[in-house]
């Protein structure tokens, strides 16, 4: 099994293999083309979300600054609004479905390590081998169609949130989220359906 074999299907892998390293020259050469557009330049920032996203529906805003990982691994679909200064770490896949607003600083999270330090460290690990000091490993985020994601938010690795949800500014989602619910808080929680 390749490294990004293992990255997608959830498995620990080795994030510096040259796979990856490449995914990133890529991503940071085309957020460098972005951001240098100007707010007006509609045409050639979609051009470049193309060649960046692994796919990007019809009537797709994506405010300035954005930062992402490897960009390949993000889906938007139709009119999709992302607002300034969003960051997110597609180590693994992101799918945003339709008629989706996401407010400024979201951050959608799919990388993560293993909590109890043990399992956290490399085992054996020196300099030498070339080895990351620590373990990897990714899971995908999904945002359903019609959500709109307040402030600040913070998306997991692994959650899922559903058709038509509304979660509040700040919050952070650490477990799915069930469709047509209003949700908030630290961690998030529902507070009623829509």
């Amino acid at each position: 099994m390749t490294e990004l074999e293992k990255c997608m299907a959830g498995q620990y892998y080795d994030c510096h293999d040259e796979v990856f390293l490449e995914f990133k020259r890529n991503a940071r050469k085309l957020l460098k083309d972005y951001h240098e557009l100007a707010y007006e330049q509609k045409e050639e920032k979609r051009s470049i979300l193309q060649r960046l996203f692994g796919s990007i529906g019809s009537n797709v805003s994506v405010g300035l600054p954005f930062i992402c990982d490897y960009g390949r691994n993000i889906y938007l679909g139709d009119n999709v609004s992302v607002n300034m200064n969003c960051t997110f770490v597609d180590c693994n896949k992101i799918t945003i479905g339709n008629n989706v607003l996401i407010a400024s600083n979201v951050q959608l999270y799919t990388a993560t390590h293993p909590v109890e330090l043990a399992e956290r460290l490399t085992p054996d690990w020196n300099p030498e081998t070339g080895e990351y000091f620590c373990r990897t490993y990714a899971l995908p985020i999904t945002i359903g169609n019609g959500c709109w994601l307040g402030g600040g938010v913070i998306v997991l690795p692994g959650v899922t949130i559903g058709d038509g949800s509304v979660i509040g500014a700040g919050s952070v989602v650490t477990r799915d989220i069930p469709a047509s619910s209003v949700a908030a808080g630290n961690p998030c929680r529902v507070i009623r359906e829509i």
